[in-house]
């Protein structure tokens, strides 16, 4: 576990995602949980030495099963934005470990049998402010990854969470992603938050270097699916998508097989959503 202020502290050791704490004299509150629930219990042993008061929130910043599947198991009041609140109202009560092939980091996890959801008790449509102590957190809407895909901001120590809106030497996930308004985040974050400790929900602490990086790979591949809307994309095409985009995004050698198909399978899906003939709105 990193401190990257005084009561705030990230882990990106565990498969999934990037994980934060903001130990308060109120309580705890928590970004994201370990998929696994091995490194569930390893993570919430790890956050006693925080001395932080006794109340618990864990905060997701969206939907997304790498972020989400440990969050029962975090057993603390859930928070999450309305769109990602829906998603859970929508999935069975029991996850079951069979799904498509999506290039998430939690399908490599053995073992994980079937996990109970953990609805969230507290959304919120725009944005939202917590109070514990004279720290002031703030929750805020940044849809374009998922549509329920949220920041943390810490204003006084200038620290933002930006969950998958920043990754770091990895492709994204595009299956329920809407570039322009990812883009629109991303601008916002480059003009708005140039001082700020950026923390990618994948990759840790990132510069504005990895920002502006992020813009120019999502405007490369929304450009060349776009190419694809003359010609009637076939399978074919995207498929030879996925190198040189596999390439561009400097991943290391051992995750090229996971990340490519994370690209295979985000390009056809995305391609089907926004330019396929029954194309469907980025908010469903």
């Amino acid at each position: 576990m990193q401190a990257i202020a005084n009561h705030v502290f990230i882990e990106d050791q565990f498969p999934g995602v990037t994980l934060g704490a903001i130990a308060l004299p109120h309580g705890l509150i928590q970004i994201d949980a370990p998929p696994s629930p091995d490194d569930v219990r390893t993570w919430r042993a790890s956050l006693m030495n925080t001395n932080s008061g006794p109340d618990r929130v864990l905060i997701n910043l969206d939907a997304h099963l790498d972020r989400t599947l440990g969050a029962r198991a975090m057993e603390c009041t859930l928070i999450t934005h309305e769109k990602t609140a829906s998603v859970f109202r929508t999935r069975p009560m029991n996850f079951k470990a069979q799904s498509d092939e999506t290039g998430a980091d939690w399908e490599n996890i053995i073992g994980l049998g079937n996990i109970r959801w953990s609805p969230p008790e507290i959304s919120f449509t725009h944005n939202m402010e917590l109070h514990w102590g004279e720290t002031t957190i703030l929750l805020e809407h940044h849809p374009g990854p998922a549509a329920g895909a949220l920041w943390v901001i810490l204003p006084a120590e200038k620290i933002v969470f930006v969950g998958d809106a920043v990754l770091k030497n990895q492709p994204p996930f595009l299956d329920n992603a809407h570039i322009p308004a990812w883009l629109e985040a991303l601008e916002l974050l480059a003009r708005e938050y140039r001082d700020y400790i950026i923390i990618s929900g994948r990759g840790g602490v990132v510069t504005q270097t990895v920002v502006t990086r992020q813009i120019e790979y999502l405007q490369k591949i929304q450009s060349e699916l776009e190419a694809l809307t003359k010609t009637h994309a076939t399978a074919q095409e995207i498929e030879a998508l996925v190198q040189p985009l596999l390439a561009a995004c400097k991943a290391p050698v051992q995750k090229h097989k996971q990340y490519a198909q994370r690209l295979r399978y985000g390009l056809n899906s995305y391609y089907a959503r926004h330019y396929g003939p029954n194309m469907v709105s980025h908010d469903e």
